[in-house]
C-alpha cells in the first residue's frame, strides 16, 4: 500500500497567503484516491478519484520528530576516515530542511563542498516504548526515501550541524510511504544526472532497524509519524549547480530533486 501527501494546483499556488491544504490519500497506479483522516490515527476515503498528475506531492509526512542515523555502513566511514562505533547513535534534524519529490534544493551562495545520502527512511506509525528487537517493527507504518544533503565544510566546523545538515531544503524525502517494502532484498541506487554513482544493498547496515527502534524506545517514547533514517554508503561526489539526484531504493521508487545554487 503506498500513502501520499499532496495538495492539488502548482507548486507555488496559494490560498490566501498560505500553501494549499495538503492531504493524505492512497495512490493505487495512477490513482489518487484521498482520504479523510490520515495513515496514523484512522481514514476513510472520500470516494473521490484523482490522477496522479492531478496533484503536486509533498513530503509523505511532517514529522512529530525527525531522527537520524550517522555512520551506519562501513564503506562510507572508511571514505570519510572516522572510526567505526561500537553502539547505535542517534541523532535530530530539523523539518524546515524537509522538500518534497521534485522540489528543488538550494545550495547556499557561501556552500563549497556539497554531498548528497542516498538513505531508507522508517516511517512510525504507532505509539512504542521499550519494545524488544523482535517486536521493534510492529510500531512501523512503512518506509519512503531521504537524500540527506551535507555541506561538509560547514560540518566540519558546526558543533550541532545546526546549517550543514539542517539548512533550507536539505532533506528531500518522499514521494510516498510504502508500507509492504522489503529492507532484507532491498538495493540503494543513487544517479547523478542519469549515470549511477552509488548502488549499496540498503540492510548492510552496522546497526539494523531493529537495533535502533529497540534501543531508542528505552528511553524516549516514539509517536505515529516521527521518521528514523538510516544512513548511507559510498560516497558523493562534491554537487554543483544544475545537478539532478536520484535516489531509488527497491520497492519504493524513486526521489528525485535538482539542485540550485542560490542567486
Amino acid at each position: 500500500m503506498k500513502w501520499i501527501r499532496a495538495h492539488l494546483g502548482g507548486e507555488d499556488d496559494r490560498q490566501d497567503g498560505q500553501r494549499p491544504t495538503a492531504f493524505y490519500a492512497l495512490l493505487e497506479d495512477d490513482r489518487v484516491l484521498p482520504v479523510r483522516g490520515d495513515p496514523f490515527n484512522g481514514h476513510e476515503k472520500t470516494g473521490d478519484i484523482l490522477r496522479l498528475d492531478d496533484v503536486r506531492l509533498d513530503v509523505p509526512v511532517v514529522p512529530p520528530t525527525f531522527y537520524c542515523v550517522g555512520l551506519n555502513y562501513t564503506k562510507h566511514i572508511a571514505t570519510e576516515g572516522l572510526k567505526i562505533p561500537d553502539k547505535p547513535d542517534v541523532g535530530y534534524r530539523a523539518n524546515n530542511a524537509l522538500i518534497a519529490h521534485g522540489q528543488d534544493v538550494v545550495i547556499p551562495a557561501d556552500a563549497t563542498k556539497v554531498h548528497y545520502e542516498g538513505e531508507l527512511v522508517v516511517v512510525i506509525g504507532k505509539r512504542a516504548r521499550n519494545l524488544s528487537p523482535a517486536d521493534a517493527r510492529s510500531c512501523v507504518l512503512g518506509y519512503t526515501m531521504g537524500n540527506d544533503v551535507s555541506e561538509r565544510n560547514w560540518q566540519k566546523s558546526d558543533r550541532t550541524f545546526w546549517r550543514a545538515k539542517n539548512a533550507d531544503t536539505f532533506k528531500p524525502m518522499g514521494p510516498w510511504i510504502e508500507t509492504e517494502a522489503d529492507v532484507e532484498n532491498m538495493e540503494t541506487v543513487v544517479k547523478l544526472n542519469g549515470k549511477e554513482s552509488t548502488r549499496f544493498h540498503t540492510n548492510d547496515m552496522l546497526f539494523g532497524i531493529d537495533t535502533f527502534i529497540s534501543t531508542m524506545s528505552r528511553y524516549l517514547t516514539l509517536y505515529p509519524g516521527d521518521i528514523l533514517w538510516m544512513g548511507t554508503d559510498g560516497h558523493s561526489p562534491d554537487l554543483v549547480d544544475g545537478d539532478v539526484v536520484e535516489v531509488s531504493l527497491t520497492g519504493l521508487g524513486t526521489l528525485r530533486n535538482r539542485f540550485l545554487r542560490e542567486r
